[in-house]
């Protein structure tokens, strides 16, 4: 039953329910005010000329009629005309089932509500049935009616075709707009797409170029390697010097034409090695941090010492409770084996995870491992690395 009434309402929007409930609710108050209305009353409104007619009947049963017409306004997204046709048939069972009682006060407002709705939804053939049903819909309210009778039928045929052509003008903005945004987004894609190209331009031409630096320096040095083999031994030493210099300019020029090639955001900073280790925890971790170094780290691969240093960077990361909550590292050598320790209060969420993630990755690539224990909400991470042979 319950997955009965989900489909039923799928689609079905709470602006929607709103709409309906407000209809149903005016619907319920005047079918109460029928049901509550004595002879005595009916018969001063007819002496007075406020009524045309008297009640046919005041059962109970005129509320829960009348409020299945405004209830079928929660599916007008599925068919505007369905529903206006819907609305149409509940409300001549009702006329049917009791007569003359005062309608005008709740359908009106049902009629010209679905007039607009049929306005917005409907285009062609369905817009102009949708509109002959909200009349239909609207005759059946006033035909019937105590109060009213026949004659504002005169007045609201007219002003359901102002309100259906509202219902048109709102749709056709609608269009207009998605039409624009459309566009729009084609606009954008299409400048993207060109500054796409153009990046891939300027890529290709920084690639030419670096070809052609590296092949023009490669045959200089190399010249000039070759002419220093019959060189008296301090011309041989100043010629080698020159030789370091413009490789060093090279190796430089390649670096800053390959950060282009990456992206204006390319990081060409020195590689992080242990070294660095005690500025990294001064910009990351908080007063009362340590770091303690046991062992010669001297003659490490520039590999080894980069594992370290982002191994620290990431449990540093997993292990701080807040970005300025002091951690304990340490780094011990000790023979062919290498253990880093990071200590600290044990931080919580998906970012934590993924850093020691991270950790446990650098760690596996290196060919080491990180444990992690946590003990009342401090935490201690070990990594173990091996450590190749020494330069």
């Amino acid at each position: 039953m319950v997955q009965g009434i989900r489909r039923a309402l799928r689609g079905v929007r709470p602006v929607d329910g709103a709409l309906a409930g407000a209809l149903a609710a005016l619907g319920v108050v005047l079918m109460v005010f029928n049901v509550r209305q004595t002879t005595a009353d009916v018969t001063a409104a007819i002496a007075d000329g406020t009524m045309v007619h008297p009640l046919s009947t005041r059962t109970w049963l005129l509320v829960p009629t009348f409020a299945l017409a405004p209830a079928v306004v929660l599916w007008w997204r599925r068919g505007a005309l369905e529903v206006a046709v819907a609305a149409a048939v509940v409300m001549a069972v009702h006329d049917l089932l009791f007569g003359w009682v005062t309608r005008c006060g709740a359908g009106l407002p049902l009629a010209l509500v679905l007039a607009f709705l049929v306005g917005l939804r409907e285009s062609g053939r369905r817009l102009w049935l949708g509109a002959a049903a909200t009349g239909v819909l609207t005759t059946l309210v006033l035909v019937r009616d105590a109060t009213t009778g026949l004659e504002p039928l005169v007045l609201a045929l007219p002003l359901l075709g102002v309100v259906l052509g509202l219902g048109r003008a709102v749709r056709h903005r609608t269009v207009l707009a998605d039409e624009l945004r459309a566009r729009t987004a084609e606009l954008e894609a299409l400048r993207d797409e060109r500054a796409a190209l153009g990046v891939a331009d300027d890529r290709t031409r920084l690639s030419e170029q670096l070809d052609a630096m590296i092949q023009a320096r490669l045959a200089r040095l190399a010249a000039a390697a070759e002419s220093g083999a019959s060189l008296p031994p301090e011309e041989a030493r100043a010629l080698f010097a020159r030789i370091e210099s413009d490789g060093r300019d090279t190796l430089e020029e390649m670096r800053r034409v390959v950060g282009l090639l990456r992206g204006a955001d390319a990081d060409l900073a020195p590689v992080p090695a242990m070294a660095h280790l005690d500025a990294f925890l001064a910009r990351r971790a908080g007063a009362g941090s340590r770091l303690v170094v046991s062992g010669d780290p001297s003659g490490l691969p520039p590999s080894t010492e980069l594992s370290v240093y982002r191994i620290v960077e990431h449990l540093v990361g997993a292990l701080s409770e807040r970005p300025d909550a002091p951690v304990d590292v340490t780094v011990r050598l000790d023979g062919a084996s290498l253990e880093v320790r990071v200590a600290g209060r044990a931080a919580r969420g998906s970012a934590v995870r993924t850093a020691l993630a991270r950790a446990r990755e650098r760690a596996r690539v290196a060919g080491g491992s990180v444990e992690l224990s946590v003990e009342r909400g401090h935490a201690l991470a070990v990594a173990a690395l091996p450590v190749p042979d020494r330069v």
